[in-house]
């Protein structure tokens, strides 16, 4: 009874601070936790019962792992293994340096103003839905009234590009759009983490005699690191995950681009609007779990074996 009475104690006492992580962790409960019970989908043949979802579930045929088996043999299953995990790796290492540049940049600005202006300014595409970029990519991209294809001409490039189809130009183009969305987003938590070192190390430093770079090469990267490491092993997990709306609408789920911008989630997502499949939606949605879950518990082993320090637990 003692434990009982300390527990609600506690609770009472850190009321306030559990009222506020209170609806993150309703929202966590119902789209994290409890949608687990449909992935018993994934080892069926999903068919609708008339008495309700969870009728339909219970009542479906078990299948062990045909869903799977069905996923990864048919002829477009390299081609999308392939994209969605080559593309998050260039995600991962560019993404990364260009995240950590920018916000050295914006610390070692000296007009802290002119900072702000800077950050809103990069923040901004983040909160752009993919349907509106993909408008910008197209106002840049069309054949006939493209700005790139109009400063072409004005070099002299007698035919205009048909961007929408050839291949050969949309690994940079999806990269460069990425990059141009996300950067800005990605680089506040290194942009906090540099303002919160000690400026007494970077006295120090200049009392030494050390310049600029110096100072970034020797105090910034190596107090960041652990964030950096941090962020890349959680960004690992997501290796087979990839940006739907980034995918399919910057393309403009255009069918001579398929090479090179399918990827697991587009692939999916086509197969469930054409064959109206749940059950292998189900499965790749489960096996990308599974694979970032593992990948997650991988490198975090690998990551405590050379620095335990720098471990995400």
């Amino acid at each position: 009874m003692s434990r009982i009475k300390s527990f609600f104690q506690d609770v009472y006492k850190n009321r306030m601070w559990l009222f506020m992580v209170l609806p993150g962790t309703v929202w966590l409960l119902l789209f994290a936790y409890l949608p687990m019970f449909g992935t018993v989908i994934a080892f069926k043949n999903f068919r609708y019962d008339p008495n309700g979802f969870f009728a339909s579930i219970l009542n479906s045929d078990w299948v062990g792992f045909e869903n799977f088996k069905f996923l990864f043999t048919t002829n477009d299953a390299w081609i999308i293994t392939r994209n969605t995990i080559l593309y998050n790796l260039v995600f991962i290492v560019l993404g990364l340096i260009l995240a950590v540049f920018v916000a050295i940049v914006l610390s070692e600005l000296a007009n802290k103003r002119l900072s702000k202006i800077y950050q809103t300014g990069m923040l901004f595409p983040h909160f752009l839905s993919w349907v509106v970029v993909s408008y910008f990519v197209f106002t840049f991209l069309s054949v006939d009234r493209g700005l790139v294809n109009n400063i072409l001409v004005w070099f002299g490039v007698e035919d205009p590009i048909s961007w929408y189809n050839e291949a050969k130009y949309w690994p940079f183009i999806i990269v460069l759009t990425s990059m141009w969305k996300g950067i800005g987003y990605g680089s506040i938590v290194y942009l906090a983490a540099i303002v919160g070192i000690d400026k007494n190390y970077y006295e120090a430093a200049m009392i030494d005699g050390a310049n600029k770079w110096q100072q970034i090469r020797n105090i910034t990267i190596p107090m960041i690191t652990p964030l950096i490491v941090i962020l890349t092993i959680l960004n690992i997990g997501r290796i087979f995950s990839a940006d739907f709306g980034l995918f399919y609408q910057v393309p403009r789920d255009s069918g001579t681009l398929y090479s090179v911008t399918n990827v697991i989630d587009t692939y999916v997502y086509r197969g469930l609007t054409t064959m109206g499949d749940i059950s292998m939606s189900t499965a790749a949605g489960l096996y990308q779990s599974v694979v970032g879950f593992t990948l997650v518990m991988l490198t975090n082993y690998l990551v405590k074996k050379v620095e335990k320090e720098y471990a995400l637990f």
